[in-house]
């Protein structure tokens, strides 16, 4: 039964290595993006509240840290490392 499920989990490990190398990859670069435009999105939201408008300021704040290292990536790449354990702990089965 063990060899058996040894055998079912070896796609499995094949497919989360290759897609968690790709999301890695890709959430380097996304992360890069989203910081500078994190940036231009607080100054924009900096000029907005120092010109009155108040409720659109706001807007674009929250909007700046959603995007910012600390908002939606953050999130993003608690998953990815929640892949890559899936993946580890995939491998050490298959090669138990």
């Amino acid at each position: 039964m063990r060899i058996f499920l040894k055998i079912l989990a070896a796609p499995f490990v094949v497919v989360l290595t290759i897609s968690w190398a790709v999301m890695v990859f890709l959430f380097c670069w996304a992360e890069t993006i989203l910081k500078v435009l994190s940036g231009i999105v607080l100054l924009i939201c900096i000029v907005m509240l120092i010109a009155g408008q108040t409720s659109d300021g706001i807007v674009f704040g929250v909007i700046a840290f959603l995007i910012s290292p600390v908002g939606v990536p953050a999130l993003a790449k608690w998953l990815i490392d929640k892949l890559g354990d899936l993946n580890a702990t995939l491998k050490c089965f298959i090669t138990s």
